[in-house]
């Protein structure tokens, strides 16, 4: 069975926010945009605001995360180019999460398909990233790989391996 994360409209044109970093090898072709990633206290509670507000709709999830320590779901309006919304929430006190809510914030980090992982982690470490976490196997992307860093501006990134 597909895994509608992977198969939405927003996933499925090659044009569509790709960015050329320019300076890469040819293996590492570019960064495209997979989800923008929202920490909140509870997934179930945030996905009819999310539906109420802006018309998203679950597609994928809940899924809990126990590498991870989160729970997640994704949501999207179903429209070519669509942002994917990633909701993030805790399932233990020592999740990465709650550092982030405790702040107050929302907006977690951007997610970035990649072809190569361990290439472009090669790559953002020569450039100043800091790798915080992985790769490890993924629940939420059918076990594909993802590694989280943090940017030399202090913005955490997320790499899904495709």
């Amino acid at each position: 069975m597909s895994n509608p994360i992977n198969s939405h409209p927003a996933n499925s044109d090659p044009g569509v926010h790709n960015m050329s970093n320019g300076s890469v090898d040819d293996e590492i072709e570019t960064f495209k945009a997979h989800h923008l990633g929202v920490a909140v206290p509870a997934v179930e509670p945030a996905i009819p605001v999310y539906e109420k507000l802006f018309g998203r709709k679950l597609i994928s999830g809940p899924f809990d995360d126990l590498i991870q320590k989160v729970r997640v779901c994704f949501l999207s309006n179903g429209q070519p180019g669509d942002v994917v919304i990633e909701l993030i929430a805790p399932l233990s006190d020592d999740s990465p999460v709650n550092q982030h809510l405790k702040k107050g914030l929302g907006a977690y980090h951007i997610c970035y398909e990649v072809k190569g992982m361990d290439a472009v982690i090669t790559d953002l470490r020569s450039k100043g990233c800091l790798l915080v976490s992985g790769p490890v196997p993924a629940v939420a992307f059918g076990g594909k790989r993802i590694a989280w860093l943090l940017m030399p501006t202090r913005q955490l990134i997320e790499l899904v391996e495709t």
